[in-house]
């Protein structure tokens, strides 16, 4: 790893420290695409993505049912630029097998307009699905070259331990987890996943990383998120996070004007993680991007910890 990129895992990917998400790209039913904001809004962010040197982009399958992969995939021919991306398959009941995860693969492929991929991961772990197969499906699309990388996503430790050892016996490692991880979100550090990362050597990709747009800074207990978040977040877990709030936007005052955002951000670096903090349009990504190129120090990141320590649970 170098000051401007991270391995995923231990496999030959190597990306910026900043991502894209781009769950909100299509999505109708929790994003509202369509409603406030465009596919020119979207492709707007695209090209800010890149024009901040931010190249790295998650996707789904399942991310306005498909929607996701024909945008990132259009806007990437649109500019004729190389980007790393990655996206997700989903172990319906339906397709536990290896051949029906490739076939899947296959598809994203094909919305995407791509040959192949740099990482291709496990959504979700769902109890009927056998980690060993899939993971056995994983390698076979490593062998097939359709993916460079392969990894999980929501996994907890033991499930990802298993996982990183159905691959090792195929020669293939587990490149990385994608978890929700954020100042709001600890749980990876509480519940022993960040320590069986860093010992099978696993990247950390955190999802959420500005805790659903709460750290931000934009919210506070009289102007709470709107739609369903607002519903998830009440008063009082806002009330409770102000501290946070207040200490993030000193902090960034402390290095020349950072927001909340960007300060949040560059803690998830610190951590060793991957932020991939979704974006709408262009301001988004342009904001995401001033959490490069600079970096909290030890003792900032530890009162951030104990800051968010503070906070307690939040409602769900």
């Amino acid at each position: 790893m170098t000051d401007q990129t991270i391995s995923l895992g231990k496999s030959p990917v190597q990306v910026g420290l900043l991502g894209t998400g781009t769950w909100q790209w299509g999505d109708r039913g929790l994003w509202g695409f369509g409603q406030g904001y465009s596919e020119d809004d979207i492709r707007a962010a695209f090209q800010a993505s890149l024009q901040a040197s931010i190249t790295f982009f998650d996707t789904a399958e399942g991310y306005g049912w498909g929607r996701s992969e024909r945008f990132l995939g259009q806007f990437a021919r649109e500019a004729g630029h190389k980007i790393s991306v990655a996206t997700k398959f989903i172990p319906f009941p339906w397709r536990l097998t290896r051949q029906s995860l490739v076939r899947a693969l296959q598809a994203s492929l094909e919305r995407l307009g791509m040959g192949s991929i740099d990482l291709y991961q496990i959504h979700v772990y769902l109890p009927f699905a056998s980690i060993e197969t899939l993971m056995n499906g994983l390698a076979d699309a490593v062998e097939a070259g359709l993916t460079r990388a392969v990894g999980v996503s929501n996994y907890n430790a033991l499930r990802m331990s298993r996982a990183h050892a159905a691959l090792a016996k195929r020669g293939v490692p587990l490149a990385s987890n994608q978890v929700e991880y954020s100042l709001l979100q600890r749980d990876p550090e509480r519940n022993g996943l960040v320590k069986v990362c860093q010992e099978l050597g696993v990247t950390i990709i955190a999802y959420s990383p500005i805790g659903k747009g709460l750290l931000s800074g934009k919210y506070t207990p009289e102007n709470p998120p709107p739609g369903q978040r607002g519903k998830r977040f009440d008063a009082e877990y806002l009330k409770r996070i102000m501290p946070l709030i207040s200490l993030l936007r000193q902090t960034g005052q402390d290095h020349g004007g950072k927001t909340p955002s960007q300060v949040a951000l560059n803690w998830v670096i610190c951590k060793g993680a991957l932020p991939i903090p979704g974006a709408k349009n262009a301001h988004q990504v342009q904001e995401n991007a001033g959490a490069l190129g600079w970096r909290l120090s030890e003792d900032e990141v530890a009162g951030l910890d104990e800051a968010s320590e503070m906070v307690g649970s939040r409602r769900t």
